[in-house]
């Protein structure tokens, strides 16, 4: 990497409210903010601590922010795509394609049925009477110029067609990237909070899902220490290298998000209990022992380790329940020293007492 972290071999705090939809539209109403689904996005964003620079900004706002400062700040944290701009150019992209595919069906239809029109009175011309061969030839003649002239028009039609596939292609193709990146992490690259909300919730929706399926929360110890010592620059960089390596250690299809600040998230399937926590155990041991250093000036940042928690979905009611007795068990690995794995199966307070929540530091 440059300037900062490099990994040799090969955000602002999680909102851990009951419910953050709740909180982003309690804060928007606050604001007197319009509850539009792109200030949804910002606040959103900025609640869930996944995004640092963002929230500071939303915190910097004038008490009623204008819909422009809004849209200002989605343009330039959301990669140039905030929905606003993208969705409604596309909206007016397709409705001019259809309305243009829809005019050249319209002319196609009235070509075809003028050249009906003209076979018809043909047929009726010629029925029961005697033509001289020059009239014959004339009207073949006629006719064949008529016939040329429709699968000509018809060709234009089909080549006119497939260029508008092509167009309608085109703008799907962007609507679909957009859609990657309104689910992407800006800073790792890897799935963000909504991505992984919606993936989560997902389990819930067959058997396969609660039978097959686990979630690992990683959290990377003493983050704020790193902060306050080195700056934020190498915060960034440490939280890039941690997203690699959760990457890079598992299975393409395996989920792996960034759900706050410094909390990242991966849903394995297919993976007993003790599987899940040989992959956690795996990751944590391949963190701890990857050099974290400023690949221009050697500067050696430290051991940087993370606390995990693992919990079977079979495990939890529904998505909340999965993710709450999953953060029980990082909580656990927390105050038990850091570094380590914990299994939600293993808490002694599994039937529900109250908990905790672990600091930050």
């Amino acid at each position: 990497m440059q300037d900062g972290v490099e990994m040799q071999p090969a955000s602002a705090a999680v909102d851990r409210t009951p419910d953050l939809a709740n909180s982003v539209l309690l804060t928007m109403r606050q604001l007197g903010v319009i509850a539009l689904p792109r200030n949804y996005e910002i606040f959103y964003e900025a609640l869930s601590g996944s995004n640092p620079e963002l929230s500071l900004e939303i915190v910097s706002m004038s008490k009623r922010p204008t819909q422009d400062e809004l849209d200002r700040i989605g343009r330039k944290y959301f990669a140039g795509n905030h929905a606003s701009g993208i969705v409604e150019h596309a909206r007016e992209t397709l409705a001019n394609e259809l309305e243009e595919i829809a005019s050249i069906i319209r002319n196609e239809r009235s070509h075809v049925e003028k050249y009906g029109r003209m076979l018809d009175q043909t047929a009726e011309g010629l029925n029961g009477r005697l033509v001289s061969k020059n009239v014959l030839q004339k009207i073949v003649e006629v006719m064949s110029v008529a016939t040329t002239s429709t699968i000509d028009h018809g060709k234009e039609v089909v080549n006119a067609l497939s260029d508008k596939s092509n167009e309608l292609e085109s703008v799907k193709s962007k609507l679909e990237e957009y859609k990657r990146l309104a689910n992407t992490d800006p800073l790792t690259q890897i799935w963000n909070r909504r991505a992984f909300d919606r993936e989560i919730a997902g389990i819930y929706n067959s058997n396969r899902g609660v039978l097959f399926k686990a979630l690992i929360l990683a959290d990377i110890d003493r983050f704020k220490a790193i902060n306050d010592r080195f700056g934020h620059p190498v915060g960034d960089k440490i939280l890039q290298s941690v997203a690699d390596i959760l990457r890079s250690s598992v299975r393409q299809d395996m989920f792996v998000a960034r759900t706050g600040g410094e909390e990242f998230a991966l849903i394995v399937e297919g993976a007993s209990e003790d599987a899940t926590f040989e992959i956690a155990d795996r990751i944590r041991l391949l963190i701890e022992q990857t050099p974290f250093v400023n690949s221009q000036t050697g500067l050696h940042y430290g051991s940087v380790t993370v606390s995990m928690g693992i919990c079977m979905a079979s495990e939890a009611e529904g998505p909340e329940d999965l993710y709450s007795k999953g953060d029980r068990a990082l909580y656990r690995s927390k105050v038990a020293g850091r570094n380590r794995v914990t299994r939600f199966s293993t808490l002694s307070e599994r039937a529900g007492k109250s908990w905790m929540l672990y600091r930050k530091d």
